[in-house]
């Protein structure tokens, strides 16, 4: 459902294990990682969407997670111009979402993609719960910080301030250059 704005109406789904990790998907045939997520059908509220996209993209049953918490309100994201189809009507011009934050009570094997038969994913990973901000497409970055700022305290997870990313990957750049000094220096001594 598109809104009168262009937003099309959405769940996103973070699924954590108890070491508060979450599961990152790869898009199929991609090297494209994100957070399950889907439209909200007419007339569904969004934990139905919820539950219908948990169970076509990863598998999983109602009687498999625990819903932790929901996000307060609806987190929007733009699509950049060359992706938006203006042949379509109405246009969609980006998403609006609830984010769910769910924790797995199942073993994990039960993740698989051949619920549908047009998967969205063909792997998935546990990962630590800030690295999505690093690895997620740029236009959807300040969607996921919020949501997953918002949804942190449910685990126990410190909060992540703005460019928190980018001053950790400085940082692992900084040190990665001393290192090369330091062989630099190995090498010129001998």
């Amino acid at each position: 459902m598109i809104d009168a704005d262009g937003y099309r109406s959405n769940v996103g789904i973070i699924l954590a294990n108890a070491s508060t990790q979450v599961l990152w998907a790869k898009r199929i045939r991609q090297d494209a990682w994100q957070f399950p997520q889907g439209g909200i059908q007419r007339n569904e509220s969004p934990e139905q969407a919820l539950y219908r996209e948990l169970e076509e993209e990863l598998g999983l049953k109602p009687e498999h997670v625990k819903v932790l918490g929901v996000t307060r309100d609806w987190l929007r994201y733009r699509l950049p111009n060359r992706m938006i189809r203006r042949g379509r009507h109405p246009v969609c011009v980006g998403q609006k979402q609830k984010w769910f934050m769910l924790r797995i009570n199942c073993d994990e094997c039960l993740v698989h993609f051949n619920a549908t038969p047009h998967p969205e994913f063909d792997g998935w990973r546990w990962v630590d719960y800030w690295l999505p901000l690093r690895e997620v497409v740029a236009f959807k970055r300040e969607v996921y910080r919020e949501a997953l700022n918002q949804l942190a305290p449910l685990l126990g997870v410190e909060l992540r301030e703005a460019g928190g990313e980018r001053r950790e990957a400085q940082q692992l750049l900084r040190e990665a250059g001393g290192g090369r000094r330091e062989a630099q220096q190995q090498q010129q001594k001998t």
